[in-house]
């Protein structure tokens, strides 16, 4: 039977956990091999999220023809993702994940000087978009990828060469993202064997801390941002909500795959009484741009890093981390390994250690089973949230139980 990548990962985890037990202090050996991927990691993180936000902002279309549906769509997951990453923080904060192990101290960590709100936003918007690129300031980029790529859509015919050479290059730095993603099991290894060998079965509890603290933090934003929006935006019953979206979640609770979910997701909305006209443009965006779980979940890993090496996250990072979780999650939702690169991202604008990255990749598995499940319980609050907003729900079907329609069904 072929392996797939995450079987590989964990084979991975546990043999460095075991590799490091045995070697000890010789697992230092190891560590380059380690080191080599978090390089490789960093290397595709610029180029790969400028021509991934620059081709989806592209491919959306002219801005000017965007409606009410869009909309309402876009803000309703900016603010939901949001609502998530705000979250994650709270639940890290009060959690700690990463107490109690201890990898090292870190000094140089960026400290951003004590700006207002206001002028945190000006900062946003790069001076000289070259010295972004050069200098790796991923919310600058991000900005400028944004404009960028909505000046292109405004461009037109003119505007499509340069639109199919970012198109293009998206397409060179998802295989090249594929092939970095690939080393993951021997990037896993090579650091949990180093960080076990220096530190024992210390490692083991902060792991079980962090699987613990994410699903808590999805527990509460699926309870409270997505009911409280289906209930008081939506205006339905979140038992019947909960109780048609049951079979689409827990599909991709199983397969970790918001895709392999989606027959299911479509079927939802029709008992949800979402209009085709409404779910046909909602389910798509959110497969691409509706990820809060995986925004949670870098505000959980960045606290949970913070923690291992001994950092007290100011106010403001926190803010920063919140902002890059936000934007960044547009960019790397459908790429390959996108939750570990976005983590890259999140961790480097606020000048964290990316050698963290080992612990929480050898429970990405687990950890992904609560991102795609958060995800999949949002795509279809999205659908019947802008379904309600447009005065195009089928509140008759919303309100109807699901047992009686799996009777007609039936019938």
């Amino acid at each position: 039977m072929k392996l797939k990548l995450y079987h590989k990962i964990i084979i991975g985890l546990v043999a460095g956990f075991l590799a490091g037990i045995l070697l000890g202090e010789k697992a230092e050996y190891l560590k380059p091999i380690g080191d080599i991927f978090i390089r490789c990691l960093r290397l595709i993180v610029v180029p790969l999220i400028l021509s991934t936000l620059v081709t989806g902002v592209t491919s959306a279309g002219d801005p000017k023809k965007i409606g009410s549906l869009g909309i309402k769509t876009v803000t309703y997951f900016i603010v939901t993702t949001f609502f998530a990453v705000v979250i994650g923080l709270v639940v890290a904060n009060v959690f700690q994940p990463g107490a109690g192990l201890a990898l090292g101290e870190v000094t140089s960590v960026a400290r951003p000087d004590k700006v207002s709100p206001m002028q945190m936003i000006v900062n946003m918007v790069p001076l000289n978009p070259a010295e972004a690129l050069a200098k790796g300031n991923v919310l600058q980029i991000i900005i400028f990828a944004l404009l960028f790529g909505g000046a292109l859509s405004l461009a037109g015919d003119k505007g499509k060469p340069v639109a199919d050479f970012f198109a293009a290059l998206a397409e060179v730095m998802f295989k090249l993202s594929d092939i970095v993603i690939r080393m993951a099991p021997y990037g896993v290894f090579a650091l949990i064997a180093w960080t076990s060998g220096k530190f024992g079965l210390a490692i083991l509890m902060p792991m079980g801390k962090l699987i613990v603290a994410t699903l808590i933090a999805s527990t509460l934003h699926v309870l409270i941002v997505y009911t409280g929006a289906v209930k008081f935006l939506a205006r339905v019953s979140p038992i019947h909500y909960f109780k048609k979206v049951f079979e689409p979640a827990l599909v991709g609770l199983s397969t970790c795959s918001a895709a392999a979910a989606f027959p299911f997701t479509m079927r939802a909305q029709k008992q949800l009484g979402v209009p085709e006209r409404v779910s046909g443009f909602t389910l798509p965006m959110a497969l691409t741009i509706n990820m809060d779980g995986t925004a949670l979940y870098q505000a959980v890993g960045a606290v949970f890093v913070a923690n291992i090496y001994g950092v007290d996250l100011s106010i403001a990072q926190q803010a920063t981390i919140v902002m890059t979780a936000v934007l960044a999650s547009i960019g790397t939702a459908s790429i390959p390994g996108g939750g570990l690169i976005m983590l890259t991202l999140v961790l480097e604008s606020v000048g964290l250690p990316l050698e963290g990255i080992a612990i929480v990749a050898g429970i990405d598995r687990i950890l992904d089973m609560f991102r795609t499940t958060t995800n999949i319980f949002g795509d279809n609050s999205s659908g019947l949230v802008v379904a309600a907003l447009e005065k195009d729900l089928d509140r008759e079907i919303a309100s109807t139980p699901l047992s009686e329609m799996e009777v007609e069904e039936a019938v």
